[in-house]
C-alpha cells in the first residue's frame, strides 16, 4: 500500500471533488482511497486571514495541487511558502484563460518551476494522485527503527481514551511502542494504530495515522507536540541559526523584530535578540528567543514568518543544528 499527502491551494472547498471530507478545523482533510492506496488531501481552511494554516498544509505534504484562476498576491504568497518549505512535487491547474506563459515568470528560480500543468477534470486528477500514491509503497519499520510524529489534532474517544492525529515525518513506529512526548519528555505507549480507518500494527514515514495512546490525557497535549523515540531529537527556546531571507525582503532584520518560527505543526513567536550578517544581510546568523520550546531534529529547516509585514508575510528560513 502507498500513501500520498497532497495540499490543495485554490478556491475554498475545491478538494471536496477529490476526496471524502474528514477532520475539519483551520485545516481540513479529505481522504481518497482505492484498494490499498490512499491519498490524504489537505486544505488550509482559515487561510488567507491566518498564515499558519498555509504553513501547516505545506509542511505536511509530499506534493501540492495549485488551482490558479488569476494572478494575485495570494498566488505569490503560495509560491513563496512552497519554495521556503521545499515542496518539490506539484501540479498546476489553470482556470479563466490563465496561460502557462503568464504563470511561468513567477515560478522561475523556485521549486515550482518544475511543477507540471495538468487537466482540470477531477476524475483525471483523482486517478493521477492514486497512481502517485501507488508508486510510494510503505513498509514496516525494521528492527531498531525510530519514528517521529508531530500532533495536529488530539481528542478523547469514549471507550478508547486519548487519540492523536498526525503524520509520520521520520522513520516508523509499531503498536505497543514506547514514545516520549516533546516538549516535556512524558512517556506514553501506543495502544493502537489506524491508517485511513483501518487497523495496523505499524506505520512508516509518510503515513497519516491516528494513534490511541496510553498514560496521557488529551488535555495534556497540544498541536505541535511531537511523539518520538529518536534519541537525537532536540528542544529549546533559544536558537542561534543561519537564516536565508526571501529575495523580496526589503531590508536587514533588526534586533527586537518578532517573527514566527514554523516547523512541523509548530508556529511559535520568536524575538530576534541579535543579528550577525557577516557581510551579507540576506544570510544573517540570528539569535532567537522563542515563546516556547521548539522541537526538531538536527539538519531540519524552519520557515520564518513576519505577521506584521502586510503583503509580505514570509521572511525566509533558518537551518536548525
Amino acid at each position: 500500500m502507498g500513501n500520498l499527502n497532497v495540499a490543495v491551494l485554490g478556491p475554498p472547498g475545491y478538494a471536496k471533488d477529490l476526496g471524502k471530507k474528514g477532520t475539519e478545523s483551520d485545516i481540513t482533510f479529505y481522504n481518497l482511497k482505492k484498494g490499498d492506496d490512499t491519498v490524504t488531501i489537505i486544505e488550509p481552511t482559515r487561510y488567507p486571514e491566518r498564515l499558519a494554516p498555509l504553513f501547516y498544509a505545506a509542511s505536511m505534504v509530499d506534493a501540492v495541487l495549485i488551482v490558479v484562476g488569476e494572478i494575485t498576491p495570494t498566488f505569490g504568497e503560495w509560491v513563496l511558502m512552497l519554495d521556503e518549505v521545499g515542496v518539490e512535487q506539484g501540479y498546476i491547474v489553470l482556470h479563466n484563460y490563465v496561460t502557462p506563459d503568464e504563470v511561468a515568470p513567477l515560478l522561475r528560480g523556485t521549486v515550482l518551476e518544475r511543477y507540471e500543468f495538468v487537466d482540470v477534470d477531477p476524475i483525471t486528477l483523482r486517478d493521477r494522485l492514486l497512481r502517485e500514491a501507488h508508486a510510494r509503497p510503505s513498509a514496516p519499520p525494521g528492527a531498531g527503527a525510530v519514528g517521529t510524529i508531530p500532533v495536529d489534532h488530539h481528542f478523547n474517544v469514549r471507550g478508547i481514551g486519548t487519540v492523536i492525529l498526525g503524520g509520520v515525518v521520520r522513520g516508523g513506529i509499531r503498536k505497543h511502542a514506547t514514545l516520549k512526548v516533546y516538549p516535556g519528555e512524558k512517556t506514553i505507549t501506543v495502544r493502537s494504530i489506524q491508517k485511513h480507518d483501518d487497523d495496523f500494527d505499524w506505520a512508516a514515514e509518510g503515513d497519516r495515522v491516528g494513534l490511541a495512546l496510553k498514560n496521557i490525557e488529551s488535555d495534556d497535549l497540544d498541536r505541535g507536540f511531537v511523539l518520538s523515540d529518536d534519541p537525537v531529537i532536540r528542544t529549546g527556546t533559544n536558537l542561534e541559526a543561519r537564516a536565508t531571507l526571501v529575495r523580496y525582503w526589503p531590508a536587514p532584520l533588526a534586533a527586537g523584530t518578532v517573527l514566527h518560527v514554523g516547523h512541523w505543526m509548530q508556529f511559535i513567536p520568536a524575538r530576534v535578540e541579535a543579528v550577525r550578517d557577516d557581510g551579507d544581510w540576506r544570510q544573517p546568523t540570528l539569535t532567537l528567543a522563542l515563546e516556547k520550546d521548539l522541537v526538531y531534529l538536527p539538519g531540519d529547516t524552519a520557515v520564518l514568518h513576519y505577521l506584521e509585514g502586510g503583503k509580505l508575510r514570509i521572511a525566509g528560513h533558518i537551518e536548525l543544528v
